[in-house]
């Protein structure tokens, strides 16, 4: 006959992270399917009783080309360093397209996912990943029509577009980082989501979607290279456009703001984890 103790249930701890950061990345591969079935639920939510469902992903860009082009480029004379302005507008915004939409997923991730974060441990941070990378969906049909407009116009994409995928992983690594500071705040102030998109519209005009990194000034341009959008911008239109290699120093500059962006975010993170079930 067994005892009763080779009978009793096995008793586990859940205790909140100890120390300056615990990020805990074993737990975060162990949970890899959750992440899987977040990142399919994000998907299924996005085109989910929509009345015209994928076609959406590719009008609205279009539609904001026409308007970028019409204002910016007929009325206000911006120049393009001589490329037509639809498609030179429009490698830009794409990728910055997928940056906005992930900013915006991320930050608000945790307050969606409420029920989930009072009810279930997980790693926390699987939450904001998933966020951050189901807009690649998304992504992936717009570079589609992208092609489409960068061969209607002669263009024929460089060698470099191999390094496409380097810099959008360097665009969802910036997102990420950047949503692993906003998605705590949020669930501490209520009000920073209604602060995010206001960041995100501003972070905007100081990327080179709408105006080529030539319009400038010099005395503004290390200032400038702090800001790690410009990097991925740049590098699309010298993948697909042919146009000169971008700057390197500058992204290198970019490339620490974003290491020190995800380390603090995810110390950040690590810290405010233990009260998240308190206060959502």
């Amino acid at each position: 006959m067994p005892s009763a103790s080779d009978t009793e249930t096995p008793i586990v701890r859940i205790e909140p992270s100890r120390g300056w950061i615990s990020l805990n990345l074993r737990a975060l591969w162990e949970y890899r399917e959750l992440l899987y079935f977040l990142i399919w639920r994000e998907v299924k939510i996005r085109y989910k009783q929509t009345v015209i469902g994928l076609a959406w992903v590719i009008l609205q860009p279009l539609i904001t080309i026409l308007i970028f082009t019409v204002v910016f480029s007929h009325f206000a004379g911006i120049p393009s360093d001589g490329i037509p302005y639809p498609i030179f507008a429009y490698t830009g915004l794409l990728p910055w397209s997928y940056f906005a939409s992930a900013v915006g997923r991320a930050g608000n991730s945790l307050l969606g996912d409420a029920q989930l974060l009072e009810k279930v441990y997980f790693p926390r941070p699987i939450i904001p990943i998933s966020s951050v990378v189901s807009p690649l969906v998304d992504f992936i049909f717009g570079f589609l029509v992208l092609l489409g407009m960068v061969m209607l116009y002669g263009y024929a994409p460089s060698i470099g577009v191999a390094a496409l995928p380097l810099f959008m992983l360097f665009a969802a690594v910036t997102a990420l980082a950047v949503g692993l500071w906003f998605a705590p705040l949020n669930v501490r102030y209520r009000d920073v989501g209604h602060i995010i998109p206001f960041i995100i519209q501003i972070w905007m005009y100081a990327s080179p979607i709408i105006y080529p990194v030539s319009a400038v000034p010099e005395k503004w341009k290390l200032l400038y290279s702090l800001n790690p959008m410009v990097g991925v911008i740049e590098g699309f239109r010298w993948a697909l456009l042919s146009q000169s290699a971008p700057d390197y120093p500058a992204m290198a500059v970019g490339a620490l703001v974003v290491v020190g962006l995800l380390f603090g975010g995810m110390v950040y993170f690590s810290r405010m984890e233990r009260t998240f079930a308190d206060v959502i």
